[in-house]
């Protein structure tokens, strides 16, 4: 049983101090949140002589940097603003924004790294070079308005979740809403994660309790354990002197020295002639057999008797007396 004791409670410490871990990292994260329960982080300037800037595949660029945004409960938000005022955010299939932008001059997201401070974004240009003749009307009028292929589109700022990603790939597009080039945009983003602060305080929970009886079952005082010895009668003798005593009946019993003698007392003397003695005290001992005693004791004979089985008995010198005649009482005369 204490075997299994300690398996369990190892066990206990190993899912609950994890989860104490858990928990606190996700606490210290928390406290960075705002009063609404919202992480915000800003950008670096992004400046591009193209006419927008894409995310090719905002999923995948999730997964890649921060892959805590793509869980469920999560929504992201984005908010942009160009040198000219509100910029353009729209959220489409990838397959359609390459169709449209494939002409125009752009430029597309390689990385966005975390950091303190304004998170560095990386670009890689894309399409015609913007210097080229005719590069910015190749393809067709730019202008973000009024097209069918946006999921979601705004101005100024774009919200989505998870779940709006997960059917195919979505490219985020932001430029400027007249579809002109040079852009130099000021980005920020927000991230609200519903689940942060249940599955903290779960974690923090469920840790302390499963610490806590973990301490309980490997701390626990061991009971005394009672111990039956079941031998041949033979063997008590062995068993007796392995155990240092000299015999099984004494295990348990206090040793002689340990209990104070009893004080004697002395009966006052009933009469005079009478000598006292002790109320406690050791008797003369007695003989057990007649064998024992210290005289014979000699036991008075029975008579002796002469038993004769002859019918009818010899007569002898003492004879029976004749019976004498007593006469009728007539009685009082008078």
């Amino acid at each position: 049983m204490r075997f299994v004791r300690v398996i369990a409670g190892v066990l206990l410490l190993v899912v609950g101090i994890p989860a104490l871990f858990a928990g606190g990292g996700l606490w210290l994260v928390t406290r960075h949140a705002d009063p609404g329960g919202a992480f915000t982080a800003r950008f670096e300037t992004v400046r591009t002589p193209g006419h927008a800037v894409v995310v090719t595949d905002l999923d995948r660029l999730l997964r890649q940097e921060a892959s805590f945004a793509r869980t469920a409960q999560t929504r992201l938000r984005l908010d942009a603003r160009g040198a000219g005022g509100l910029a353009f955010v729209g959220l489409a299939p990838t397959a359609e924004v390459r169709n449209w932008l494939d002409a125009v001059p752009h430029a597309t997201v390689r990385r966005v790294a975390l950091a303190r401070g304004p998170l560095p974004v990386r670009l890689d240009p894309a399409g015609p070079v913007a210097d080229t003749p005719g590069a910015a009307t190749a393809g067709g009028p730019v202008t973000p308005l009024g097209q069918p292929f946006w999921v979601r589109e705004g101005i100024g700022s774009l919200e989505w979740s998870a779940d709006d990603l997960a059917d195919q790939p979505m490219s985020l597009v932001v430029m400027r809403p007249d579809g002109e080039a040079d852009l130099a945009l000021d980005l920020r983003a927000e991230l609200r994660a519903e689940w942060t602060g249940p599955a903290t305080w779960g974690l923090l929970a469920v840790g302390v309790l499963l610490v806590v009886c973990a301490a309980l079952l490997l701390l626990r005082p061991l009971r005394p354990r009672e111990v039956i010895f079941v031998v041949e009668p033979d063997q008590v003798p062995v068993l007796a002197g392995r155990l240092g005593v000299t015999s099984l009946s004494g295990l348990g019993l206090r040793q002689p020295e340990s209990t104070p003698p009893l004080p004697r007392r002395q009966l006052a003397p009933v009469g005079a002639a009478e000598r006292p003695r002790s109320a406690i005290g050791a008797e003369p001992a007695r003989a057990a057999t007649l064998a024992d005693l210290d005289e014979p004791v000699r036991l008075p004979r029975p008579p002796e008797v002469t038993l004769s089985l002859a019918w009818p008995p010899a007569a002898g010198d003492d004879t029976t007396a004749r019976p004498v005649a007593v006469p009728p009482d007539d009685g009082p005369t008078g």
